[in-house]
């Protein structure tokens, strides 16, 4: 009677494992990517070349549930040689309200802002002796990935929208506080152009008598074509922080397999105690070398002046970074 119940018992569960692996889809995705870098700088530490590489696995499940919900789960996990973590890792669930995404997962601020530099697939910022906070035009979010609750609206027409809550877990004297992330875009066609207007804000609570931390976007994303034209401003407050971006960037679909894109991004820090400024002009080849393999080549000139104010980087730089990618997706 034992040997029949637990007969009993595997194959039940071996029958509700196969009809529930019948109705989930399963997918699998990922990519790994290899890196030269050459940098000429007027920074002795800062002069020379370098290799690198960064892959990811992404694994998610997804379900359509008899009420008509549509409800995933995703989890991508870095994979370099030093570097196996989790990435973002959520569940999702989608119907006639719109979607709800649960965990860690990007915050809707970062979801719909437009950047200049979004012309080009590897962005080159140079780092190391610049104290900006905010190098791009995108809006600054110091939580793009921890756990957070994102509710996105249903499409109205052109119009998406959506907004994030990212619960910091510390009390009111310590550390930093709650935040919210809120973003929407609208999209309309005009003159045989697509045209994309985008805007986001993010407020982060810091310790009661510090200046919270906010960052806002606009950008608007024109579409002709083969040429895309980005446009867009950001700024960034915090503690001795008051920084404002503007750039644009455009883009040529040269053919099927090869685009040029090009960018031009000032940032500007104007609290009275850093006075910072950081210019990054760059331009970028993007070439198909085959199915699921692809070529960049990418070339940045920058230039950081340090300014007056008492706050700023003690180190001006200048110079030009150079970089080749090559990035197998799978």
């Amino acid at each position: 009677m034992r040997k029949l119940l637990l007969s009993t018992t595997a194959l039940a569960a071996a029958a509700t494992l196969s009809v529930n692996s019948a109705i989930a889809d399963v997918s699998i995705s990922g990519y790994t990517e290899w890196v030269y870098q050459s940098r000429s700088s007027n920074v002795a530490a800062n002069d020379g070349t370098s290799m690198g590489s960064d892959s990811e696995i992404k694994i998610s499940f997804s379900n359509k549930t008899d009420s008509g919900l549509d409800i995933t789960m995703a989890t991508e996990m870095t994979t370099d040689a030093d570097d196996a973590l989790i990435d973002e890792s959520n569940i999702s669930i989608a119907g006639g309200f719109g979607k709800i995404v649960l965990g860690g997962q990007d915050g809707a601020a970062d979801n719909y802002g437009i950047d200049a530099e979004d012309v080009v697939s590897e962005e080159i910022q140079a780092t190391g002796t610049d104290t900006l906070a905010l190098l791009d035009t995108d809006v600054e979010a110091t939580d793009v990935d921890n756990n957070k609750i994102t509710y996105h609206l249903p499409a109205m027409g052109g119009l998406t929208a959506g907004i994030s809550f990212t619960d910091d877990g510390t009390d009111s004297t310590s550390g930093n506080q709650d935040s919210i992330g809120i973003g929407a875009q609208y999209k309309m066609e005009a003159a045989g152009a697509s045209i994309t207007i985008g805007g986001a804000t993010y407020n982060q609570e810091q310790v009661s008598g510090t200046v919270d931390v906010e960052s806002q976007n606009m950008g608007v994303s024109i579409v002709s074509g083969d040429i895309t034209l980005k446009v867009a401003q950001a700024t960034y407050e915090a503690t001795n922080a008051d920084e404002e971006a503007n750039g644009v960037g455009i883009k040529f679909n040269v053919s099927d397999g090869m685009s040029i894109a090009a960018y031009t991004v000032k940032v500007e820090d104007s609290t009275g105690t850093t006075d910072e400024e950081y210019a990054n002009t760059g331009a970028e080849v993007t070439y198909s070398v085959a199915s699921g393999l692809t070529a960049y080549l990418n070339i940045s000139d920058y230039d950081y002046k340090t300014g007056s104010g008492t706050g700023a980087g003690t180190t001006a730089d200048s110079g030009t970074v150079s970089k080749l990618t090559i990035k197998a997706t799978f």
